[in-house]
């Protein structure tokens, strides 16, 4: 029986989907104006471990992640430069050109770390006209009021506010914790925007549309979505109300995810979603990641350090995803042994089974009923590798093993399979290191005919070839 922490009621909850074995679930996705770090690719790879427990466990998912490609200001409140435009402005491109690219580069990445494809994603410009007909449900209920400036969520009139992130209204006031910003437009200081205009700061903002909203200030009520009323539209839009699961960041619950709830269950008069999960953060070398100290790292960055997309995935899957996790090139040194471990177990079970199809082999219901006991732990990964380790030392028949193993990678995502069709990689003897050796010198000193007669004799004494990369 699947367990879930749910931040919502901070407990350890018995899973229960409101259709039967159909599970929807949303994800806030990445603002795409930049780069994704190794941080963001952690948070890709918890949410794609929960989808695959699930499917796992014979659910049907139906998984939406968007894109936000408007409205995400550099504070994640209400102040500061819209975040595409940041990015346009420093590349001399449109918004949209810096979207594309951004999408493409990070659609790439996780598709290397074996994440699984969502079912829908959308970016927020493709849904504008959903996110004003919902500021507009606001207005006509009464919760949310016209300013020159914007469209403000009026807090309080939303009793629940703070359930989600469990502090008291009080305390969460300017200079209490709130920040020093007084906004004289907003009745509370926690309000939020829900549309900001084209004007003060925003005068001349690159991504703009028309709205039946009124200000003093513009015309036609150009303007533009806030951050938070996006991820409210899409998941009304393409998953109904209410959803099953809503999946992001712990840095989400303070205010993003708070903000959905509020604008969610005042527009829908219903539970916006039912589960919310939040993955920590990754660290590196025990500090937080930053610019200023230059510990960012993209997975580009990881892969010209001699280490693959699997590597970096079996690291993420040694930790919970409610567990701070600390990035080093040592620990990242462990997971990429581990692995070629497992690989190469693959290989030799393969070689040793008559059986040629992956189903085939059989799948040991002991170790099975084990794996799954862990993942319905809160989707306990990390004890779940154990049970594959212990696994690889039992007495069981290759053939068994191997089948359990890759029943259990439908979970874990490493890709065993693909091992099947790889031979299994030889032992190189001492006197060809040794000549290997002899031949590095021999090209650093570009003596390159000593080196070609070194291949040549790598070749046919132990049949090992020499690929030189240049």
């Amino acid at each position: 029986m699947l367990k879930i922490y749910n931040t919502l009621g901070r407990e350890l909850e018995t899973f229960k989907s409101i259709k039967d074995k159909y599970v929807s679930i949303y994800r806030c996705g990445p603002t795409v104006y930049w780069t994704q770090h190794i941080g963001n690719m952690r948070g890709m790879v918890m949410s794609d471990l929960i989808e695959r427990t699930l499917k796992y466990e014979g659910y049907k998912v139906k998984f939406v992640q968007n894109y936000t490609d408007v409205g995400h200001l550099t504070s994640d409140e209400d102040e500061g430069e819209d975040k595409m435009e940041k990015g346009a402005k420093r590349e001399g491109l449109s918004p949209k050109e810096i979207a594309d690219k951004y999408i493409a580069q990070f659609e790439n990445d996780v598709a290397k770390l074996n994440v699984l494809e969502p079912d829908y994603k959308p970016r927020a410009t493709e849904y504008v006209k959903q996110m004003i007909e919902m500021v507009q449900e606001l207005l006509d209920k009464g919760f949310a009021y016209e300013r020159p400036n914007a469209i403000y969520f009026d807090i309080s009139k939303f009793p629940k506010y703070n359930e989600l992130n469990g502090q008291r209204l009080d305390m969460n006031r300017e200079g209490e914790g709130h920040g020093d910003v007084t906004d004289e437009n907003k009745k509370n200081p926690q309000d939020f925007a829900l549309w900001f205009f084209r004007t003060d700061v925003h005068k001349n903002a690159l991504q703009y549309w028309p709205s039946p909203f009124k200000s003093s200030e513009v015309e036609n009520g150009e303007g533009f979505p806030g951050w938070h009323i996006e991820c409210s539209a899409m998941a009304r839009d393409l998953l109904g109300n209410p959803i099953d699961i809503h999946i992001g960041g712990i840095e989400h619950i303070a205010v993003h995810h708070t903000n959905e709830i509020a604008q969610s269950e005042a527009a829908n008069g219903e539970k916006f979603a039912n589960y919310w999960l939040h993955h920590e953060h990754l660290d590196v070398d025990g500090k937080k990641m930053s610019k200023s100290l230059g510990n960012i790292y993209s997975l580009d960055n990881i892969l010209e350090s001699n280490y693959s997309p699997m590597h970096l995935r079996y690291f993420f899957l040694q930790a919970h995803y409610r567990s701070k996790q600390n990035f080093t090139f040592e620990a990242l040194d462990g997971a990429k042994k581990a692995y070629e471990r497992l690989i190469n177990f693959v290989k030799t079970w393969a070689e040793d089974s008559d059986k040629q199809k992956s189903n085939d082999f059989k799948i040991n219901k002991g170790f099975k009923e084990k794996f799954t006991e862990a993942i319905e732990d809160d989707f306990n990964i990390p004890n779940a590798l154990a049970i594959v380790w212990e696994l690889t030392k039992s007495d069981l028949q290759s053939d068994d093993k191997l089948g359990t193993l890759l029943d259990f990678d439908k979970v874990l995502g490493l890709g065993l399979e693909h091992a099947l069709s790889q031979p299994k990689e030889k032992e190189i003897p001492l006197e060809a290191q040794m000549l290997i050796e002899e031949r590095n010198i021999a090209r650093l000193s570009k003596d390159f005919k000593k080196a070609d007669e070194i291949r040549d004799q790598l070749k046919s004494r132990f049949g090992v070839d020499v690929v030189d990369k240049r």
